[in-house]
């Protein structure tokens, strides 16, 4: 009986180390999931397009197809590490930061020898003789629904010392993507359909000797430690406006921590952003109570017989990032019902083809479709015009707010529920009306007596 109550014991054990492990390998691979763009990544084709004598010549095309979520300024850096030991003898559309040890190589030595190498887009206004069709852009690629025509980033490479058949040829392996910083992991390369190309002229169609496939997905956790942006509500039926949760994105510790925010009325504010660290892809932010780089505010503003209006304002506190092609996905039950739009661009996103409740907004190109650093001119608005559906439309539990945002494909801080502004109940007004016209009437009475 003991030896059975052991053996049970031990079962039981194993049976919750095992579920712990199936737990968290489950966390893992689904940590990168976004419910608002389920099928949403980064694939990056590496066409191998002619063999040389000793290896062949690629071209590395990245395709940015997630909805919302862009590659910003500095943009991309894309990194590798050669399964044996080839080099690469040229580029056309990007460059390697480093070139390594090229010693061996007595003339004319490679453009890189590193075993890991990692390349950078060219910038704007290279020479068209080191160039090739989607690239040079600084490493910048927009989502696929806001720029269709700018989703994707090419460039060109030479490769020595690898094989010079699709048998002895070998991918790369450990593919890492900074988009500008961290928040990628990519998965191994896979071998796909041949890429097929048309000439510019569109009478013939070539075909790459090989191909593999690597796809990149996004994880806000891996991107940054905290959040990076809050939303703010109010509404004409309340006084109150709830402001981002304190501490949202960081607390205001100036003594522990020097220069974690800066006051905007610093006589020392310009030698403070201008000043070392001005290029670093750390926030530099105004100090608030959220400490968020940008705050989302969505204010309740008229309500119609048919329809309701709403006013939403984004703010840049951030004196280090000026944010060029900005969207925002807002997911509210009553944009199936969306009439009208101001001043801004408008897509609906429909990951689930039969629920229409999300929206992609963004600026008007050379209007608005520029977010400024924090100052004066550090933010943009609209408005939005809904007609209301009887069967669903109203103003109590807070059913008139959003129910997530995102701001450039992050995930803004919500305040909670039991802090929305509230509609005044019927009860409360009556008893008002009611009470000041007893008070009305024995004023008059005892006026007159």
């Amino acid at each position: 009986m003991d030896y059975c109550f052991r053996s049970l014991t031990r079962l039981s054990i194993s049976t919750i180390v095992l579920a712990i492990l199936l737990s968290s390998f489950s966390f893992t691979c689904t940590e990168a999931y976004d419910a608002l763009d389920p099928n949403g990544n980064i694939t990056i084709k590496w066409d191998i397009i002619s063999w040389t004598p000793d290896g062949y010549v690629a071209v590395v095309t990245m395709y940015n197809f997630q909805q919302y979520r862009h590659i910003s300024p500095p943009g991309w850096t894309l990194g590798w590490t050669w399964a044996k030991k080839e080099v690469i003898w040229s580029m056309m559309g990007s460059q390697t930061t480093e070139q390594g040890d090229c010693s061996r190589y007595k003339s004319a030595p490679p453009h890189c020898c590193k075993k890991t190498p990692t390349v950078v887009d060219l910038l704007p206004g290279t020479p068209y003789n080191q160039q090739i069709a989607n690239c040079c852009k600084g490493g910048v690629i927009n989502s696929w629904a806001q720029d269709p025509n700018n989703y994707a980033s090419s460039f060109q490479v030479s490769v020595g010392a690898a094989g010079t058949t699709n048998k002895t040829v070998k991918p790369p392996k450990n593919f890492t993507l900074l988009a500008p910083g961290p928040g990628y992991t990519c998965g191994p390369a896979v071998v796909g359909k041949p890429t097929k190309f048309i000439t510019p002229d569109g009478r013939r169609v070539t075909q790459a000797m090989m191909t593999w496939n690597v796809t990149c997905t996004y994880s806000q956790f891996l991107a940054q430690k905290t959040p990076t942006c809050c939303v703010s509500l109010s509404s004409f039926y309340n006084d109150t406006i709830v402001p981002c949760p304190t501490c949202t994105c960081g607390c205001q510790n100036n003594i522990t921590h020097p220069g974690s925010c800066v006051n905007p009325n610093s006589p020392y504010l310009a030698s403070v952003v201008n000043g070392p660290g001005k290029n670093s892809l750390t926030p530099l932010v105004q100090c608030t109570k959220h400490m968020c780089p940008i705050r989302v505010h969505w204010h309740v503003k008229l309500n119609y017989k048919e329809y309701w209006r709403v006013k939403v304002t984004i703010t840049n506190f951030n004196y280090r990032m000026n944010y060029s092609q900005w969207n925002l996905v807002v997911q509210h039950p009553n944009f199936d019902n969306l009439t009208q739009i101001f001043s801004f661009n408008y897509k609906p996103l429909t990951p689930y083809s039969s629920i229409n409740d999300t929206a992609m907004l963004w600026g008007v190109k050379f209007y608005n479709d520029f977010l400024n650093q924090a100052g004066p001119l550090g933010n943009v608005q609209s408005e939005l015009l809904f007609r209301k559906d009887k069967s669903t439309f109203t103003f109590e539990k807070g059913w008139a707010f959003p129910r997530r945002i995102y701001f450039n494909g992050d995930n803004c801080v919500m305040p909670p529920p039991d802090a929305y502004p509230y509609l005044p109940n019927a009860s409360s007004r009556l008893s008002f009306s009611f009470f000041t016209l007893l008070m009305g009437s024995l004023v008059f009475f005892f006026a007159f007596v």
